[in-house]
């Protein structure tokens, strides 16, 4: 973010389509597009018990959306809200000044993970293209044995 080091970002994506059909004749056919976007996420609870510092983790947000027919969304679509929503991006390479900016960003903006499916399936709402939505995230938590999940569907 600050030394503009280019890098390849590794996103998973998956375009299905479900078709229905009686007879051999095709009655409707169900777009869907699914991204699962590595983020990073502060934990606000620590930041407010702290005098300084607080725990963050790597997560996943994995969004499931069902397109209109005629609908032009794109995967660089949801991989941008899913970024914007977290407490920070990710990226694959980070110089010094590029970790001082990604940790001070996080800490300005810490999420618990029921926060972050909130946020996100908010901001795909309002798109008219997307019919209904489901929104997962895990925080592969950095101080606890175990991780942190949230999911939220809407129609």
């Amino acid at each position: 973010p600050i030394s503009a080091v280019e890098s390849w970002m590794d996103y998973e994506v998956t375009y299905l389509a479900e078709v229905k059909e009686s007879l051999d004749q095709i009655l409707e056919v169900d777009l869907y597009l699914k991204a699962t976007v590595p983020v990073m996420s502060l934990c606000p609870c620590s930041k407010e018990i702290s005098e300084y510092g607080a725990h963050n983790q790597r997560s996943h947000v994995t969004i499931l959306v069902k397109l209109d027919a005629d609908a032009n969304l794109g995967v660089d679509e949801l991989v941008r809200i899913a970024e914007t929503e977290a407490s920070s991006e990710l990226w694959a390479i980070l110089k010094r000044p590029d970790e001082k900016w990604v940790t001070e960003h996080a800490y300005e903006n810490p999420k618990f993970v029921e926060d972050l499916v909130r946020d996100v399936a908010t901001r795909l709402k309002r798109d008219e293209r997307i019919l209904s939505l489901m929104v997962e995230a895990e925080n592969f938590e950095s101080i606890h044995n175990h991780s942190a999940f949230a999911r939220i569907s809407l129609p």
